[in-house]
């Protein structure tokens, strides 16, 4: 009686095992396809050093839906702001 539940132990263990790995390896089972790389659009503008400028400028494009990823200096006055989408 002891060996019939020690199988059925295994058994289960064995098989909660392999649904554990099923589930991990999933996400990798399914057609590359399925998988699209992420497109970004860029936007360059230059604001003027006005800080009332350039806060208006980061909430307009940022209620827009972009994201500010970089600042270059144009001009030493003028703040290059890089936008992505």
């Amino acid at each position: 009686m002891k060996s019939a539940q020690m199988s059925w132990r295994w058994a289960i263990a064995i098989g909660l095992l392999m649904l554990n790995l099923v589930i991990g390896l999933w996400p990798m089972l399914r057609p590359s396809s399925a998988q699209e790389p992420k497109r970004f659009v860029y936007k360059v503008i230059d604001v003027p050093g006005d800080t009332h400028a350039l806060q208006t400028t980061l909430n307009e494009y940022g209620s827009g839906g972009w994201q500010l990823v970089a600042v270059a200096m144009g001009e030493i006055q003028v703040p290059r702001l890089i936008f992505q989408k």
